[in-house]
This record gives structure tokens, sequence and C-alpha cells, in this order.
């Protein structure tokens, strides 16, 4: 076993082979157990799908990637800590909520529970502001609060953008590869590990998502909130590496949050304009609608497919200028990040008005 587990810290990539090998040779098992016990969505007025889709997929991407955990890297499972318990108060917060459609303080509540093994018992948090508005390190209450509004954003965004085919897990595809990367070049190989063993998983999900007719699938809340969980729990300790420079100085990014942002900059930006637009209309922000990125793309015609791609290309862009700007301040790489994002909706907003002028 121990050879197996450094064969794997040589070479963490192949954890993206193996967990999708795993995940591809359960997802027939989970459409059909959840065909059978009827955990299926059925067309409403605001979804686009015909005939009942199983929403059990987040049950394949997490059974697919603990199962490879525990095989190939099961000294991992020791330094999780409480990660684990985390991990399966989110999948299950994220199972009720598809399974009963519970109240938005409920669901609030289960990841606020989930948060508490990460940021306080794991430890896992930001307790560095990088110098923006000459703050460094945080106090103890101020990183405690900070670091659960970030938690709390994050889930949530993941949650909300997962709107079209193939989104969500694209999207989750390109964070744990951009992670799972920087974690290996940077010598982090436990993190690298769990982020390209997440990279597999999500694979064969957006494959079934996306390709697939017979067995097509979705994600479901299980599956988006453990995303955003995990995609958490690397970004606070993307961010503390670089706070403290525990990493190589090449592979140093001053603005590592603002990084961050921008590499988030798709789920981030829609939530944040989503909320503050059903405000300003004296709506609740939990209320549903279709207001999102992906809606308005979907209104000037692009399918589920071109929807996806297009927010792909768009993300890495983002993350491209970013780490070209890794080393400038955070605040003008962030305000200059949200500036072109607000600028691309501002763009897309002309052209919907235009379609519907000439209709």
């Amino acid at each position: 076993m121990n050879y197996l587990y450094n064969f794997i810290q040589q070479n963490p990539y192949l954890l993206i082979l193996f967990s999708f090998l795993l995940g591809k040779a359960f997802m027939p098992s989970v459409v059909r157990i959840a065909k059978k016990h009827n955990y299926v969505v059925k067309p409403n007025k605001r979804t686009t799908h015909k005939g009942l889709i199983p929403y059990t997929g987040g049950f394949d991407i997490f059974i697919s990637f603990i199962f490879t955990i525990l095989i190939f890297c099961f000294p991992l499972m020791e330094k999780l800590q409480y990660i684990p318990i985390g991990i399966f108060i989110i999948l299950m917060t994220g199972f009720i909520d598809d399974l009963l459609n519970i109240k938005p303080t409920s669901k609030l509540l289960g990841e606020f529970v989930a948060g508490v093994f990460l940021i306080v018992f794991s430890d896992i948090r930001i307790t560095n502001f990088f110098g923006v508005f000459g703050i460094h390190e945080l106090p103890l209450s101020i990183s405690y609060i900070f670091s659960f509004l970030v938690f709390l954003l994050i889930i949530n965004s993941i949650n909300l953008i997962d709107g079209v085919d193939g989104l969500a897990s694209g999207l989750g595809i390109f964070y744990n590869l951009f992670f799972g990367i920087y974690f290996h070049l940077t010598g982090n190989l436990s993190l690298a590990m769990i982020a390209y063993t997440l990279t597999g998983s999500l694979a064969v999900f957006f494959i079934y998502n996306v390709f697939s007719k017979k067995n097509k699938i979705f994600m479901g809340d299980t599956g988006s909130l453990f995303l955003g969980f995990m995609l958490t729990f690397y970004l606070f300790e993307f961010c503390e590496m670089n706070a403290y420079q525990s990493v190589p100085q090449s592979m140093y990014m001053a603005a590592a949050p603002a990084v961050a942002i921008c590499v988030l900059i798709v789920p981030l930006y829609d939530t944040l304009r989503v909320v503050i637009t059903r405000l300003k209309k004296g709506v609740s922000p939990f209320k549903a609608d279709k207001n999102h990125i992906h809606h308005l793309l979907l209104k000037i015609g692009f399918s589920h497919r071109q929807v996806t791609f297009v927010l792909l290309a768009i993300t890495a862009f983002f993350t491209a200028f970013a780490l070209l700007a890794r080393q400038w301040s955070n605040l003008v790489l962030a305000f200059i990040a949200f500036l072109l994002a607000t600028g691309m909706i501002f763009w897309l907003w002309r052209v919907i008005n235009r379609k519907m002028q000439r209709k």
C-alpha cells in the first residue's frame, strides 16, 4: 500500500484516470437506482429538458472521488481531519434539498454546519488580508466571520450556476485542474491529489450530463454543494500558502485573492449581480428567476452546450489575465476584473434588447 501511495505521489495526475474509470463503472448503477426510486427531475416551467432525469449525479461524483482516495491515497484520510464529516453533511444537505426542496434558511443552516468542520475544526480558513486596506493578519473572530461569508458565497454561487447542461461540472473541471496543477507545481502533493481525483470524477458526470441521451443525469444540489465545498477548501489553502509565501518564489502570487476571484468570476459575479438585482426590485434574494448569465445566453439563441463552452472560454480568459497580473495590487486586479465582467453583462443586455425589439 505504501508503494502504491508513493507511486501516486510521483504521478498524481494519474488519479484523474483512476477516478474517471471508477465513476464510469458506477454511473449506470447510479442512474438505474435513481430511476427505480423515482429520484428524478420532472419537466417544469424553470427547466428546458424533456422526460424524467435522475438528479443523483452528485453521488456518482462523490463515490468515485472517495473510493479513489481510499484505494490509492489512504494516508490522506489522516491529513483531512474533520473534512470528510463536513463533506458528508453537505452531501446530505444537498440530497435532502433535492428530495424535499427545503427552505433556503434550512439549506443555509446545513451549509453552515458543514463549514464548521472545515473552518473551525480543521482550521482551514482565511487568516490574512494581503495588505488590502492596510490589513494583514486577521483577528481570530474576524477570520472566522470572513471565512464563513466566503464559504457561503462560493458554495451558493456554484449551486446557482448549475442551470444548463455541463456548466457547473465543466467549470468544476477547469477549477480543479487549475488548483491541482498549482498545488502540484508548488509541491503540495496531497492537495494536488485531491484536486486531480475530483477532476476525473467530474469528467464522467460531464460526459453523461452533456452527451448521453439514454443515461442523462443531473448533478443536483448534492453535487453542486459538494463541488462548492471542495472549491472553498482549495481557495483557502491557495490564499494561505501565498499569504505566508510557503511556495517557491517563481509560483508566488502577491494578488492571490484577486487571482482566485478571477478564476471563479463567472459564478461569483453572476450571483452578486442577481442578488443585487432582486434586492433592488424588492424581491427576496432567495427567490428563483431566469436572470442568471446562462439564462441570458439562452435568450439570445445559444444552446446549452454553446452556453457552457462560452462561459468556459470567458473563465479561461479571466484566468489567463489573472496569471499575467498576479503580482499586481489585489484591489486593482479585482476592480479591473469586475469592470470587464460588468462590460460583458451590459453588452449582453444590449444584444437581448435588440433581439426583443426585432420581435
